[in-house]
């Protein structure tokens, strides 16, 4: 593990994704927050559908919601790419909205936007 993560001794991002459920079905995900207004969004579009598919499993296995474990086990899945999202922040921000939210969760919701 590295700093708490997986990656270097857990398992990889790309290990994790093969056991995630596909997305073919959706658009996007966007992340709400208390006055229902979108935090944040994540398209079904390429170089984006690994973060998608870690967001929609956490919206299924936590019941859309934003929560501390929500927020840790996002982090575990996308593994190495934690270590280089803490280096260089900005350079990945679903990765950087997991680590605020870390810090201070918002009680944000998850909801998956149908194709």
């Amino acid at each position: 593990m590295v700093d708490g993560v997986g990656g270097v001794g857990g398992v990889s991002f790309a290990e994790t994704l093969a056991t995630l459920p596909p997305v073919d079905h959706l658009r996007g995900l966007d992340v709400i927050d208390a006055a229902d207004a979108v935090v944040h969004h994540i398209p079904a579009a390429p170089g984006k559908l690994g973060s998608l598919r870690i967001y929609h499993a956490l919206a299924k296995a936590f019941d859309g919601q934003l929560s501390k474990a929500a927020i840790a086990q996002g982090l575990e899945w996308f593994a190495e790419h934690v270590v280089e999202a803490r280096a260089h922040p900005g350079s990945h921000p679903n990765i950087d909205l997991l680590l605020a939210q870390q810090v201070a969760p918002q009680g944000w919701r998850l909801v998956p936007l149908p194709a």
